[in-house]
């Protein structure tokens, strides 16, 4: 495994004709950073849905697990830029361990609540609505500060190898998170179906003890602290001073990717609901969820393929052509009468939303503060989380009132909310005529 050391002496480091661009990462970060990354991150893809599951099926009311459900979205959304603002200030180690502990414990009295206190009882829906909160409150959030560590270890690198690893690492960031929210639901409906509802958080405590543990601990971990102390980043501190930036400026851009991952939760959750309500009206609600996965299996792959991108298409220009794919795919989503044809639109209209998920993420990584990276990640991840509460709400409600239709229009706004976001960021970016870590945004 390299050692934090080598990781910041450039004659260890891959130059930029490194066979594979994928291979530059665990060549960088060591072979065992990836799959702890991603097993790490399992839990949190498990914990809304194994909620939703665990009190649906112990109180017998869809709405006591929605409401359970949301308050963990609504604590995660919350404690996100919390945990990244920490991790910024006392480092990733501590925060994670933390985080993972209380974690486990939220999750273990979750369970014993569950299993001691009758579901008639007047205080059970007050101590589950607590819990739930604290368990996304407490949420270790290891994609947003993995991508940090991918940000701090590519700082020694020389362009244009800074810029493909930072590029790569985000596709693949991108990937592993597509993947999780596909897997981590599915997991919890086989445990749940076949077994037992409160296994898929039992087993969800499990894996936020080990991996998360494991994950906050992993010699890569220390690359931030080196590279935040390195002259290479005073320098570039010195250099934004010397210019006159003012920090609203900074501040005014780090909010356009953000407000754009709030559009993109809520793309995800109307689609989520609109779908749902879709696959109703063929009498098979339980399929929604394979239909969303298909939109997450194209959206996946076409993130990994952002890494092989030309540097020429810049930022700015890729996050305009996603959005407006976007829009113009959700708009036909009004198109399909079957199942079969509604899965075949949502394959092609996953192409688009992968992509433009690593260029938010990418740009956000170039214009936040570098003291605040952690902080700008998962308020990022915050954002979808928000985001997906929202449009799940909306189309909830004209799905209820009217039908799939016009539900379906409310990934078709999101879309359209998205492209607007993306032109904004370009006029912003050439208005203020940044020159940021990883190249121009525009």
């Amino acid at each position: 495994m390299t050692s934090p050391e080598q990781l910041t002496d450039n004659s260890n480091l891959p130059t930029p004709r490194s066979p594979g661009r994928f291979a530059m990462l665990p060549q960088l970060a060591g072979h065992w950073f990836i799959p702890l990354g991603v097993l790490a991150r399992l839990p949190m893809a498990m914990s809304m849905v194994g909620v939703l599951t665990l009190i649906t099926a112990t109180s017998h009311s869809y709405a006591s697990g929605g409401f359970a459900s949301g308050a963990v979205g609504i604590g995660s959304a919350i404690g996100a830029p919390m945990v990244g603002f920490l991790a910024d200030r006392r480092g990733q180690r501590p925060v994670l361990l933390v985080a993972a502990g209380v974690n486990t414990v939220v999750l273990g009295l979750l369970l014993w609540l569950v299993a001691a206190v009758p579901a008639s009882a007047d205080s059970f829906m007050g101590m589950v609505l607590a819990l739930s909160f604290a368990l996304g409150l407490s949420t270790p959030q290891v994609g947003p500060l993995a991508r940090v560590r991918w940000v701090a270890m590519s700082e020694r690198l020389t362009q244009p190898s800074r810029g493909q690893l930072v590029g790569t690492a985000l596709s693949f960031e991108g990937t592993a998170d597509e993947a999780t929210f596909v897997l981590g639901p599915a997991l919890v409906g086989i445990l749940a179906s076949f077994i037992t509802p409160w296994l898929p958080l039992a087993l969800a405590a499990l894996l936020t003890l080990i991996f998360v543990s494991l994950f906050a601990i992993h010699p890569t971990v220390k690359t931030i602290t080196v590279t935040h102390r390195s002259a290479g980043t005073r320098k570039l501190q010195g250099t934004r001073r010397s210019r006159g930036e003012k920090p609203s400026g900074t501040w005014l851009r780090v909010a356009v990717p953000v407000l754009a991952m709030v559009c993109m939760g809520t793309f995800f959750g109307s689609s989520q609901t609109a779908l749902s309500a879709f696959a109703g009206t063929f009498g098979a609600s339980s399929l929604a969820g394979l239909l969303y996965a298909v939109m997450g299996l194209t959206s996946a792959a076409a993130a990994l393929s952002v890494a092989y991108w030309p540097a020429k298409f810049t930022q700015s220009r890729r996050w305009i052509l996603c959005a407006a794919l976007m829009t113009a795919g959700s708009l036909l989503l009004q198109v399909p009468h079957s199942l079969v044809a509604m899965a075949c639109m949502l394959l092609l209209l996953g192409l688009p939303v992968g992509p433009l998920m690593v260029t938010v993420f990418t740009i956000g990584s170039i214009v936040s503060p570098p003291r605040f990276l952690g902080t700008v990640m998962t308020a990022l991840a915050s954002g979808i989380v928000a985001g997906t509460a929202l449009g799940s709400s909306i189309a909830g409600q004209l799905a209820q009132q009217d039908g799939a239709g016009p539900a379906l229009l409310v990934p078709t706004a999101a879309a359209a909310a998205l492209l607007a976001l993306g032109v904004a960021a370009a006029v912003v970016t050439r208005r203020n005529g940044t020159q940021q870590r990883d190249g121009d945004v525009p």
